[in-house]
């Protein structure tokens, strides 16, 4: 959601847009209520509302709304009805509202969603679908007005945060492919040489300091993921001695079973809650029969986005 709207910012600097959104869905849908895409002045997209025919006609309306500028609504038929122009089978219904976004009054709302995604703080987005209202943004510390007309009611919650402890292959790629997923990036490791720029040119936030630098993080971070892809034990002892004490999102360690069952032991010896070991997802990863240290990646991003939203436990 962050990168969509910097993307925006940056196309609404040099052009107008046609931002399309999913307002409502019934039955069977490639995308959810809120998803996005925008159309520039060149005809050039980013984002997408699932693709294929339905995709294609909403790309041709937003077309003739960068002429007229009028607001309007787009109704995608997935229903495969041999009685109606459908545009796929997927079993359901879309509307999509396109809008107009230019000049300096669009190019402000978007900096203020990245502001407030940025700065950790949430905020409500409010779309009014009357032709005469413009979207606006509602910021955690304001009340919600009452709203007048109908309109679509969008929390704006800043990215989940991936803590990767460790700087090796497997945390090369796993911080590449969290990205992708939306996730926002730290990584971790003690060796300087290791957690570079150059290695992870997509982290926000590179800790090449002891393990005892992630206490900040820890401390404030309520939307945290963290994943242990350290080179040995030792490291795994140190991390989760300072984990046990705060509560996460998802917890994962890469490790044999052995390895796994000797952390635990020491711990469990030091007088760690054995619940504690409970929340903990290892070996890390689904299992997906990954061998390579990109293959490992994926597994572990796949187990990341189940708990995200599924909520599942281990």
């Amino acid at each position: 959601m962050l990168e969509f709207y910097q993307q925006l910012a940056k196309t609404l600097k040099n052009s107008a847009v046609v931002l399309a959104t999913v307002t409502s869905t019934k039955g069977s849908t490639p995308r959810e209520v809120g998803a996005k895409m925008f159309i520039d002045a060149d005809g050039k997209t980013f984002g997408t509302i699932g693709g294929g025919a339905g995709e294609a006609r909403v790309y041709q309306q937003a077309l003739q709304v960068l002429q007229t500028g009028k607001k309007q609504f787009v109704e995608i038929d997935l229903s495969g009805a041999p009685q109606r122009e459908t545009q796929g089978v997927c079993g359901g219904t879309m509307q999509v509202l396109l809008e107009l976004w230019s000049g300096s009054e669009s190019l402000n709302l978007v900096n203020q969603i990245i502001d407030s995604l940025t700065s950790g703080r949430s905020g409500t987005r409010i779309t009014p679908f009357n032709t005469d209202e413009k979207p606006y943004l509602i910021l955690e510390t304001q009340v919600i007005p009452s709203l007048h007309t109908t309109a679509l009611v969008e929390p704006l919650l800043p990215p989940p945060t991936l803590l990767i402890i460790g700087a090796g292959h497997i945390a090369v790629s796993l911080a590449q492919v969290g990205k992708i997923a939306g996730f926002q990036v730290i990584v971790q490791d003690d060796r300087s040489d290791f957690a570079t720029k150059e290695r992870f040119p997509g982290a926000s936030l590179l800790l090449a300091q002891p393990i005892t630098s992630i206490q900040e993080i820890l401390n404030k971070n309520t939307n945290l993921y963290v994943a242990l892809v350290t080179r040995g034990y030792l490291q795994d002892l140190e991390a989760l001695r300072l984990l046990c004490k705060y509560q996460t999102k998802y917890m994962g360690m890469i490790g044999s079973n052995k390895r796994v069952s000797t952390v635990y032991k020491i711990l469990q010896n030091e007088g760690c809650n054995p619940e504690f070991f409970h929340q903990i997802y290892a070996p890390i990863g689904l299992d997906i029969g990954a061998l390579t240290p990109e293959e490992i990646a994926v597994s572990i991003c796949a187990e990341l986005i189940k708990v995200r939203r599924s909520g599942t436990s281990p």
